[in-house]
């Protein structure tokens, strides 16, 4: 069995609110091996050495230097796990992952589509990297769940490029139909509720629920070729709950990928 590799991004340049993402990647990786939790995921699989490769956190003073970090892990990896930074960072990791599958489907997670032509004068904002992603054919299919800040311009560019918004107002998540193609999973944790999430630069009330999340993940059948978790920001974090609930979420997600 080939081992997952795992990366840390540390990046947030392109957030538009608070800055804070960057701080991430080593703050998860003190919660997941605290001692206060296994590393057994739901699906009964251990999270350990040899299953795993952990090639530490990176620093990208340049934004597309991210591309180039993660196709360099995909040379001798399949499958790579990464830690952000802020949602920015999808982008160039996609554009990697291009270059070695042809075919790959997204399942999103997020209280925004990200959708934006451009933010802020920024066409690689964090509030833009599925607009890039779907502009330069990167996904065949595009499934976001949990978006609750909908706005008109989103809306065009969802219908613009056939992607499948669940919001939260009508979500019912049997709704999802299966993935035919390899599966990303990018997971913003903005997606799930403030109540579960506090720390988070946008706190966007109404959201999903942890056991939403982790049932979602399970429900996955196609091979998980990949995914992240982007957007904790520790500056907003209440007694580290948001970096347990990270922590939590990538055993859950390295479990899943681990299973096929």
């Amino acid at each position: 069995m080939k081992k997952v590799t795992i990366q840390g991004i540390c990046y947030d340049k392109k957030s538009s609110f608070q800055q804070g993402p960057a701080l991430a990647p080593p703050l998860i990786r003190q919660a997941l091996h605290s001692g206060s939790m296994n590393l057994f995921a739901e699906n009964g699989i251990e999270i350990n050495e040899s299953l795993i490769l952990d090639k530490g956190d990176f620093t990208a003073e340049n934004y597309f230097d991210i591309e180039k970090i993660t196709a360099k892990h995909l040379e001798t990896s399949d499958h790579i796990f990464t830690l952000g930074g802020d949602h920015s960072i999808t982008f160039p990791i996609l554009k990697a992952f291009r270059n070695k599958y042809s075919k790959i489907d997204i399942l999103h997670i997020d209280a925004h589509a990200d959708l934006y032509h451009e933010y802020e004068g920024d066409p690689y904002s964090h509030a833009c990297p599925f607009a890039r992603i779907m502009e330069e054919g990167i996904a065949q299919r595009l499934v976001q769940v949990g978006i609750r800040t909908l706005n008109t311009h989103q809306q065009e560019q969802a219908i613009k490029y056939g992607v499948e918004v669940h919001t939260m107002q009508q979500l019912n998540l049997t709704n999802i139909s299966a993935f035919n193609n390899p599966l990303y999973i990018s997971l913003d944790l903005d997606g799930l509720d403030p109540a579960y999430a506090p720390g988070v630069s946008h706190h966007e009330p109404g959201g999903l629920s942890s056991r939403q999340v982790i049932d979602l993940i399970q429900s996955q059948q196609n091979p998980i070729i990949g995914a992240d978790i982007v957007e904790y920001n520790p500056n907003r974090d209440n007694q580290q709950m948001t970096a347990f609930l990270a922590a939590k979420l990538m055993k859950e997600l390295l479990g899943k990928m681990l299973e096929k």
